[in-house]
């Protein structure tokens, strides 16, 4: 509007007939587009551009965060879910560029921390006291794109950005990433931890490809499955546990270079923990799977 673009954010309802648990396969009479259901706008005229809306990722779905320009914002659903009342909410102040880029809800904690993306920095806050519990200067050599938590460790957290780089970090320690890869060739937009196995990483990247990773070492299993002695008969069976306790070596298991343009988003499925899609710029979306030959090194 008036030659400027704004960016909003609302919260629309799913058809019935399309709610999880609803395995009836459409026949031709219902396979029409069916329109979504507006329900509210969250209002964000006071605070500038959505960067970003996160659910709260477990409880009741009735709360929800954005980032606007330099404001972290707290909204609650009521009952009807057709308003949205800001709850809480605060501003990062300081010097330089200080728009959030993204931001993801972390999992653990009771849902009580997020950790936000501005510039070249990852920061964490407490969503009941909306102040800054951590944060890592200078994450990233260039701005931070994107931020996702292990599933499975909860200090854990992963980040890329324009450096070209993904790193690991342990929030307790901020200090030195944890691990860091560096197998793009250009900015990195989107870093996602399988939600089943957390050695799996998948990120997708303005060269065109997504890479998915082996992090065993930083794991919740680094040692893959235990055999427990019990299960041991012979020597040669212990010999194979001493190699198996061996830690398995972080690498890449595969690139594809399947899109013509620059990967933007990169997402598990959240139904099958083998199937992944990434999308790029010239509109493609591209679904894949785990080589089965790694699928079944980590179920056996």
């Amino acid at each position: 509007s008036d030659n400027k673009v704004l960016t909003c954010a609302a919260v629309w309802r799913m058809p019935k007939e399309l709610e999880s648990g609803s395995h009836e396969s459409p026949d031709d009479s219902s396979s029409n587009t069916q329109a979504l259901e507006l329900l509210c706008h969250l209002d964000n005229t006071a605070h500038g551009n959505m960067a970003c809306v996160m659910w709260e990722p477990m409880g009741d779905g009735k709360r929800i965060i954005s980032l606007a320009d330099n404001n972290i914002l707290l909204w609650d659903l009521q009952e009807s879910s057709a308003k949205a009342v800001l709850s809480s909410s605060t501003a990062l102040e300081g010097r330089g560029q200080l728009k959030f880029t993204s931001g993801r809800w972390s999992p653990h904690h009771n849902c009580t921390q997020i950790a936000t993306a501005n510039d070249t920095n990852v920061r964490g806050w407490d969503t009941r006291t909306m102040k800054q519990i951590y944060c890592i200067e200078n994450a990233h050599g260039q701005l931070v794109r994107d931020l996702d938590f292990n599933p499975n460790k909860q200090y854990y957290l992963a980040s890329c950005g324009d450096d070209c780089k993904v790193k690991f970090w342990d929030t307790r320690n901020v200090t030195e990433p944890v691990k860091s890869l560096e197998d793009h060739s250009h900015w990195v937009w989107s870093v996602r931890y399988n939600h089943s196995h957390d050695q799996l990483i998948l990120t997708g990247s303005s060269d065109s490809r997504v890479i998915l990773s082996n992090m065993v070492s930083i794991s919740s299993e680094p040692f893959g499955h235990m055999v427990d002695d019990d299960e041991l008969s012979d020597p040669e069976d212990h010999q194979q546990e001493e190699k198996s306790k061996e830690p398995l070596q972080d690498s890449v298991i595969a690139t594809y270079e399947e899109h013509e343009d620059s990967v933007y988003a990169v997402e598990w499925s959240s139904a099958d923990p083998w199937l992944f899609a990434s999308l790029s710029y010239d509109g493609r979306l591209v679904i894949n799977r785990v080589p089965r030959a790694l699928k079944y090194h980590i179920l056996l």
